[in-house]
């Protein structure tokens, strides 16, 4: 996406795959991740970008030359962003992401694995989420908390499971627990977790009725246990 270099400093249109619009100042971007500021900066994976454009509204006051840290704390000024950068650079700080549904979620990435990462919430708990359907990351500055929590108060229990290299595998882990995929975004992805087909990636959960309902893993986003 060499030609963002136009756009670079310039008030834009961001949509993303969920019909989720944003406009702001386009800071920096790399070859699978761009950052956009409108107030707070947005990471958003390139692969969920469905379109960006020069904004034709000329009323903004947003001005982020000489005011904002275009490179946050970039390693080296030559250095490109990268999505696995930015996961990296935010762990252990408290961010918002958004995934799925009409929910976002506020917290603390832990771990990072190889096409997931494991994200504390103090209303969730321990969050697994597919790197692959993460829609935007938003850092908070250092001195906020979760809900105005009190840093010594805020119950960060990390999961006591080993971790998994892959999304699929650390389901697998989860063999023979209540399970609620996509914050329960559809009733049906509440259930025991009773298999994971690691060959055609298939789990099944038996749903509160006792049906068995079998879901394809490549489009579960994520999964806390209760």
């Amino acid at each position: 996406m060499s030609n963002l270099q136009t756009l670079l400093g310039k008030l834009v249109d961001v949509e993303i795959s969920g019909n989720n619009c944003f406009q702001g100042i386009l800071i920096d971007y790399g070859l699978d991740i761009l950052t956009v500021y409108n107030k707070r900066f947005l990471y958003i994976p390139i692969v969920h970008i469905q379109q960006i454009k020069l904004s034709q509204w000329k009323g903004t006051e947003l001005d982020p030359i000489g005011e904002l840290p275009i490179k946050e704390e970039s390693e080296k000024e030559s250095e490109t962003i990268s999505f696995r950068k930015i996961l990296n650079h935010a762990k252990g700080s408290f961010i918002e992401i958004y995934v799925t549904g009409n929910k976002t979620l506020h917290g603390y990435l832990t771990s990072i694995m190889n096409d997931y990462f494991v994200f504390h919430s103090p209303v969730y708990k321990t969050v697994y989420v597919s790197m692959n359907h993460l829609k935007w990351l938003i850092p908070y500055s250092a001195n906020d908390t979760p809900y105005q929590l009190n840093h010594d108060t805020i119950p960060f229990h990390p999961a006591n499971v080993s971790l998994a290299r892959t999304f699929r595998d650390q389901c697998k882990k989860m063999e023979g627990k209540l399970a609620v995929f996509d914050l329960g975004d559809h009733p049906n992805k509440i259930g025991l977790l009773k298999q994971v087909n690691v060959d055609n990636n298939l789990l099944e959960l038996v749903v509160a009725n006792g049906e068995q309902v079998h879901w394809n893993l490549q489009h579960l986003k994520t999964l806390f246990i209760p």
